[in-house]
This record gives structure tokens, C-alpha cells and sequence, in this order.
């Protein structure tokens, strides 16, 4: 058939392994990163308005989360929410920066004021150099 695999797979049975697998793979970051915190699956409820059964779905990689609710499971367990919706391929993963990193994962600083620290940092880099900063497209002016 057309569409399957050279292992005989349907095309739609590979997209749901990966679908799966990416579940998982959060659910499974989220999972220890919640252990880290030493914050139960009960009071991580709590914590983010989502119910104690779907956080258990999305820990054993059952359920994908949207990102509001990641943005949520993020501000319950102080984290970066860049870092999660990276690690659920919400956002494209951006080249290593140790000021980038530092600033994510430092815990005494709010979601919102990391996300002013980094376009500040950013507009300082663009400013400094100009090759950084995505070429605007030009108008005809003829």
C-alpha cells in the first residue's frame, strides 16, 4: 500500500507513536520535576487548578497537555514555562546560551520577569550585533 512503512506500519499508526512518545516524554519531565520540588500529584493540583486524574494522564504519558495547561503545571512547580512547552514541542528549541539558562532556571525570579530579562538581553545583542536581528522585509519604494 501506498501508505505504510517499509515495516508495514500505516502512516497514522507511526503519527500516533510519535505523538505518543512526545507524551511521554513530557509527562515523564513534568513527573521529575514535580519529585524534585518534593510537591505530591495532589498538591501540584492544587497549585494549578488541573485536576489530580489528568496530571496523572499526562505524567504516564497518556494525555498531551495543552499549553495553557502547561503554562499552568509550570507556574505550580516554579519552572520555566519556555522549557516545558520546548520539552512538548510547542516552541523550537533556541541554540545554547549559558545567560539564557542561568536566567531560566533560576527559581527567585517570576515567569513574567524572566521573559522581560531575556528581551532585554536579546535587544542587547541585536543592538550589538546587527547580523542577530531577522532582516525586516523591504518596500518598494520606486
Amino acid at each position: 500500500m501506498a501508505d505504510e512503512t517499509p515495516t508495514g506500519d500505516s502512516a497514522g499508526d507511526v503519527a500516533a507513536r510519535v505523538v505518543s512518545s512526545a507524551a511521554q516524554d513530557i509527562g515523564s519531565f513534568i513527573k521529575s520535576q514535580r519529585e524534585a520540588a518534593q510537591v505530591s500529584l495532589r498538591q501540584l493540583s492544587q497549585l494549578t487548578n488541573v485536576s489530580n486524574p489528568y496530571l496523572s494522564q499526562i505524567e504516564r504519558g497518556l494525555r498531551k497537555p495543552s499549553a495553557e495547561v502547561l503554562g499552568q503545571i509550570a507556574k505550580g512547580l516554579r519552572v520555566s514555562a519556555e522549557v516545558l512547552y520546548m520539552r512538548a514541542g510547542f516552541l523550537e528549541d533556541r541554540p545554547a546560551s549559558p545567560v539564557r539558562d542561568a536566567l531560566l532556571s533560576d527559581t527567585s525570579v517570576t515567569e513574567r520577569q524572566k521573559q522581560v530579562l531575556l528581551e532585554i538581553y536579546e535587544s542587547f545583542r541585536r543592538e550589538n550585533n546587527p547580523r542577530l536581528d531577522p532582516q525586516p522585509e523591504k518596500e518598494n519604494q520606486e
